[in-house]
């Protein structure tokens, strides 16, 4: 593992320069790789490792939906009986099972790949949740099994569009049990075959807590109240809501979250007007301050399981998926992401023009 200091704290990473692709490549090529879960997650793991070259199939309940992962999973062009199977002849095949079907989904599902786990095989997970929760979950692997975690810190989608690019995102590491004495081996090559940039060392407990958190907090339920708290405001006195959008949200996404992304929140400040640095700088400590309890009650809600017990409850329920929709329905179709369409539909998708001349931005610390 390489030594390196993230904000004056030294931490051990895995880059691919210490574990290349091709390393990986020998470590798991007498393994076959059974991606369990055709959803999120499931899609891009599964691609980007039959990409890189190793031996996976997929896993998925058959369906005749239109819609239905199995569908997908054929339009992705994994075949039927060859790289495609029900969930028990997938997991029977396989020696290392990526059981990547949803946190509440892996409470029913448990009982039917739980046989098929036999001695020296691997159980993989991309959250820390199943074995964490699992007085809520039921999900207690043999003894002698590998059991190992690699989480990518983004969605599956991203997860495929950065490997695409030539890219790729990081991704945290654990290992929960090592019967066969390779499951770091293991555990480290899966995350270089799924693509990931670069690995950092967490455990299953840990990087549930931060997942949750982070999910209910800044990346996703903070975000969006935020923007949707400020765009109410600038309404309500009397901004039109192109405006209203376009100060709450386009600027976001479009301009300054790009420039935090290329070089640091400190230097998207120092590419911002000295009206916006003064203003900025002035509230900041205010919105921290008011935020600051929020997310304490927030992280005491993870780490007792009642988050837990919410997801298993209410993302089980049969009626989960309509209520989810009606949720999202009802998001979409308020007037601030409507505005947020057309203001997405206006912008200009013109030849890129051959220039850095102006692009490089004060310099940075």
């Amino acid at each position: 593992m390489a030594k390196m200091m993230f904000g004056g704290v030294e931490e051990e990473v895995v880059t691919r320069k210490e574990f290349s692709l091709a390393k990986a490549r020998k470590v798991l090529k007498n393994e076959t790789i059974a991606v369990i879960g055709y959803g999120v997650q499931g899609p891009a793991q599964a691609l980007n490792m039959r990409d890189n070259g190793f031996n996976v199939i997929v896993g998925q309940r058959k369906s005749t939906k239109k819609n239905s992962s199995w569908g997908r999973a054929i339009k992705d062009q994994w075949v039927p009986g060859e790289t495609l199977f029900d969930i028990e002849e997938a997991c029977e095949k396989a020696t290392v099972i990526e059981f990547l079907v949803t946190d509440a989904a892996q409470r029913e599902i448990w009982p039917r790949i739980k046989k098929y786990l036999t001695k020296g095989k691997c159980l993989y997970f991309s959250h820390g949740f199943g074995i964490e929760y699992q007085k809520q979950t039921g999900i207690v692997p043999p003894k002698d099994i590998d059991v190992v975690l690699c989480a990518p810190k983004g969605s599956g989608l991203n997860v495929r569009r950065n490997f695409l690019a030539g890219a790729g995102i990081n991704s945290s590491f654990a290992v929960e049990q090592d019967a066969t004495g390779k499951a770091l081996e293991r555990c480290l090559a899966l995350g270089i075959a799924i693509g990931s940039g670069f690995l950092f060392p967490t455990t299953f407990k840990k990087e549930v807590s931060s997942d949750l958190t982070g999910e209910r907090g800044s990346l996703m339920g903070c975000l969006a109240a935020m923007i949707e708290a400020q765009y109410e405001v600038l309404r309500e006195n009397g901004h039109s809501p192109s405006e209203a959008f376009n100060e709450s949200c386009e600027e976001l996404t479009q301009s300054l979250i790009r420039l935090v992304d290329e070089n640091g929140m400190d230097w998207m400040y120092k590419n911002c007007s000295a009206t916006a640095q003064h203003g900025a700088l002035k509230w900041r400590p205010k919105f921290k301050k008011a935020l600051l309890p929020v997310f304490k009650q927030l992280y005491k809600s993870v780490i007792t399981g009642t988050e837990c017990k919410e997801v298993i409850r209410d993302c089980g329920a049969p009626d989960y998926k309509e209520k989810l929709d009606a949720q999202l329905d009802e998001m979409g179709s308020s007037e601030i992401w409507e505005a947020g369409k057309v203001c997405r539909s206006l912008r200009p998708h013109e030849k890129a023009r051959d220039s850095k001349v102006g692009t490089q931005g004060r310099k940075s610390n």
